[in-house]
């Protein structure tokens, strides 16, 4: 094949996604012959579009699936939407006001045509766009959670759990969100710090002319105020013990309390009871028998209770509120004051606590198996540091809010009788039957009604590992063939934000159902922020469309851009010259085919000269590849892309390649272009998982192969042992080429004058192995070996002296400032090493070799001391 002058990243990434397609190369079926790989996608919204955050969670999942379906395992990812009740339900709703039609006017059956109609048009959108990204899911085994199966899964497992007595019915303070009109689970309320007024507000005190000052931020809750509470400790407060408060503007009477519950420090020392309103209100309310008075519709405006503003807003309310006080002499002062605000993590509404009759899952029991498994390990995070975040969650777990007032997303199986009692069943046939059993009835199926709520999201996508394969398990206990094989599944990638939404609960379920883990590992992403450090979204216009991003760099520029920065549960920096750099990082591998490929072959030619060349990048490859292994084992996913960037661009195309290219139009040996198309395939496989496009592209323009010698399913390189002292030995050479370089370019010599180079040294067989290496790169015209030179520049690689001759262009005081510096340098690197191995956590705890290493550094660095020093001296 003729290569062109330039890689064409469009063309090659529609070519290749089709033929790994068409050839089935994702695909995955139960193979006993086979060790299973599995990752199931954390499944988007059915709403959502590509964004930075996929690309990133995305690109990790596909890197890891790659690189195991080139280690011979049977590869499965498992693509799929989640049905996104709340988010979902806003679109269709906002779809329908487009059309003039109000959801309250149609019946549940009509919005959910609609509803399906509108997922039917978009809900696969972000799948399409994965594609365009490289992802290797088996598409066949494309899952939604609202799939019938799945749904069946989901009413089985509602329906168990009740029958264990873990799932019930009862009026909780629950988070509500006015504008979904839904209440949330605690973890879908995101707390947000928000500028507030902070208004104190004078209750006078009952049958008496003076007043009590009470702090609050929520004036608007005041007619739904029914104690006042101070400390039993507040000397400040005692003689209005048994006393009552009258509430301003509605003149209601109060009792004053007392409880040490109540902060003597914070506000005015007093603190209003309004228990339909607060969560610690609402607890102090059920201790001292208080009643409960709530003044807020599902929408979030004053209703009937609160006795004045009824229907207004409660923004506005409190804003009218606190102006109506200040009229009447009640307000003392404003001030400004920080608070933590509950917002919907869907809807961005502020949340409302509000007393509701609600489904809820104990939580304290079934989540145990879940928070050992992680504790011990059994589950490994990556980073760890989440263990901690974790457990903190798990051990102050609350129940599940597992109902949501909605119409998109799975109906509760619960249907109420006449008789004001309720049965929980899979249809409403068995329901009848049940009742009638229970109850001695005689009901029909018009007697009863199902309830008119969903279940909360996560409900379904708490299944997901399990749904995706087997979804009769939770019916029947029995597991399928898929179910044995895939499960547990091996690395799940997610964000931090959904450790307790999502990853907990399918812990949780893994084992109620299972019996085991889900998954071995969870690799925890970072938030994509832009260079301001602020998280990248469509409100703030900080966020680049991630298809046009590959449009301009190409879909392995953007992968490898993405994971430049990006360290396991490490926010990613992100910035347009990461992908850029991706870019270039791609051309540079297609330049150095193209350059490979232009050479001319001479079967007659030796290529005894680039032997010590071709061994030296031998066992560096060894060395590079063993670190990235070690890496991916540590989920270092960013660190294993630089060090095959490093192995790639530094070593192989800079050094190895210029070692051996041949002279301006001169052949090459057979032998040596043989071995470095052996180096550029093995590197190619390495590259593969980040740089998929590109490297097949590239894997046939070597040669031509059939289907079963693609890339995509050749076998990944085993790290073979290595001589670290060859990759010493060479590093110093580069370091004398890299020296005699800068001499040139800093006194403006061109690269084509030859220099002779004098070493001192006691091993002149290094340099004589590497001779034609140096010569070369170092365009030198001989190397000889022996004592200090007059009139000749010199340098210090480790602790050998090394002068080229420049009769008339030395400065003696030039010469003096370049040691000096040079010997500042190396102490600084010596006392950074010293601090290093003098810290006893560092020795105690660093591998041996990494000590080892070390030291050597220590060793270098003294010789390398000794010699700039004597040097020095020399000069006077």
């Amino acid at each position: 094949m003729s290569l062109a002058t330039k890689y064409n990243p469009e063309a090659a990434e529609s070519k290749w996604y089709a033929y790994w397609m068409e050839n089935k190369f994702f695909s995955s079926m139960v193979d006993h012959t086979k060790e299973p790989y599995t990752i199931v996608i954390p499944p988007p919204n059915v709403t959502g579009v590509l964004h930075m955050g996929h690309m990133l969670n995305n690109t990790i999942q596909d890197v890891l699936v790659r690189k195991a379906r080139m280690e011979g395992k049977n590869a499965c990812w498992v693509p799929g939407t989640d049905h996104a009740s709340i988010a979902t339900e806003a679109k269709v709703v906002a779809m329908l006001k487009d059309r003039g039609i109000d959801k309250k006017s149609i019946s549940r059956e009509e919005f959910l045509k609609y509803a399906y109609e509108w997922k039917e048009k978009y809900g696969g959108i972000i799948l399409e766009q994965l594609k365009k990204l490289g992802a290797s899911c088996d598409w066949d085994r494309t899952k939604f959670t609202m799939d019938a199966d799945l749904s069946e899964a989901v009413i089985s497992v509602f329906i168990d759990l009740y029958n264990k007595g873990k799932i019930y019915r009862g009026i909780r303070m629950v988070n509500w969100d006015p504008q979904g009109k839904t209440a949330l689970s605690d973890d879908e309320v995101i707390m947000k710090e928000i500028q507030s007024k902070l208004y104190y507000i004078k209750y006078q005190i009952e049958g008496s002319e003076d007043f009590l000052t009470i702090a609050t931020t929520r004036p608007e809750t005041i007619m739904a105020d029914v104690a006042i509470c101070i400390n039993p400790n507040d000397p400040r407060f005692t003689h209005l013990k048994g006393k009552k408060a009258i509430i301003p503007l509605i003149n209601r009477a109060i009792p004053i309390i007392e409880d040490e519950y109540v902060d003597m420090e914070f506000g005015t020392g007093c603190l209003k009871v309004t228990p339909a309103h607060d969560i610690n209100d609402y607890e102090l309310g059920i201790k001292h028998k208080l009643e409960v008075i709530d003044i807020l519709n599902d929408n979030g405006t004053l209703n009937e209770k609160a006795q004045i503003l009824v229907g207004e807003d409660r923004f506005i309310a409190r804003k009218r509120i606190g102006k109506m006080l200040d009229e009447a002499g009640q307000l003392d002062k404003i001030e400004e004051y920080k608070s933590n605000v509950g917002h919907s993590e869907r809807t961005d509404a502020v949340v409302e606590p509000k007393l509701s009759l609600q489904w809820f899952l104990k939580m304290e029991d079934i989540t145990k198996p879940a928070l050992s498994s992680v504790m011990e390990d059994v589950i490994q995070l990556h980073p760890p540091k989440f263990k901690n975040m974790y457990r903190s969650w798990m051990e102050n777990v609350r129940d599940w809010c597992i109902s949501r007032q909605l119409w998109w997303g799975h109906q509760i199986p619960a249907y109420y009788l006449p008789n004001g009692e309720f049965v929980v069943a899979k249809t409403k046939e068995e329901a009848v039957q049940i009742a009638n059993e229970k109850f001695g009835t005689a009901y029909k199926l018009d007697d009863l009604t199902q309830d008119e709520d969903v279940l909360d999201t996560w409900f379904s996508s708490w299944l997901w590992p399990i749904s995706v394969f087997d979804s009769e398990v939770f019916k029947t206990g029995e597991k399928n063939e898929d179910l044995k094989y895939y499960y547990p599944t091996n690395d799940l990638v997610t964000a931090p934000e959904i450790l307790f939404f999502w990853v907990a609960r399918m812990i949780i379920a893994g084992y109620e159902y299972t019996g085991e883990k889900p998954f071995k590992n969870v690799y925890l992403t970072g938030i994509v922020r832009d260079k301001q450090g602020r998280k990248m979204s469509k409100s703030l216009g900080n966020s680049p469309d991630p298809l046009e991003l590959i449009k301009q760099y190409g879909a392995d520029g953007v992968r490898t851009g993405m994971l430049f920065s990006s360290p396991a549960g490490n926010d990613l920096p992100f910035d347009e010259k990461l992908v850029e750099q991706g870019r270039n990082f791609s051309n540079k591998i297609w330049n150095a085919y193209r350059l490979v490929s232009g050479w001319e072959i001479d079967p007659n030619l030796s290529g005894e000269s680039n032997q010590a060349s071709i061994t030296w990048f031998e066992n560096r490859f060894n060395e590079g590849l063993t670190e990235i292994e070690d890496h991916f084992e540590k989920f270092r996913i960013s660190d294993a892309l630089m060090a095959t960037y490093k192995l790639v661009w530094d070593d192989f195309c800079s050094w190895y390649l210029e070692m051996i290219k041949p002279a301006y139009q001169a052949p090459i040996d057979a032998a040596t272009h043989a071995k470095t198309i052996e180096f550029f395939e093995d590197i190619l496989r390495i590259l593969h998982p980040f740089m998929p496009f590109l490297t097949e592209e590239l894997w046939h323009q070597i040669k031509e192969r059939n289907t079963s010698e693609a890339l995509i399913i050749s076998a990944w390189p085993n790290a073979k042992a290595y001589d670290s002292q060859i990759i010493t030995e060479a590093s110093q050479v580069f370091d004398i080429v890299s020296q005699v370089r800068n001499i040139r370019a800093s006194k403006g010599i061109s690269p084509k004058e030859t220099f002779s180079l004098t070493i001192k040294t006691k091993q002149a067989e290094l340099y004589g192995r590497f001779d034609a290496v140096l010569k070369k790169l170092a365009n030198l015209e001989d190397v000889s070996f022996g004592d200090s030179l007059e009139n000749a520049v010199s340098f210090v690689v480790k602790s050998d002296e090394c002068f080229i001759p420049m009769e008339g262009q030395v400065n003696p005081e030039e010469e003096r400032e370049n040691i000096s510096k040079d010997l500042a340098y190396t102490k600084g690197f010596l006392n950074s090493v010293m601090k290093k191995l003098s810290n006893e956590r560092f020795v105690a705890g660093a591998p041996a070799a990494v000590i080892e290493n070390e030291r050597k550094k220590q060793a270098d660095a003294e010789a390398k001391i000794k010699t700039l020093e004597e040097a020095l001296a020399k000069l006077g």
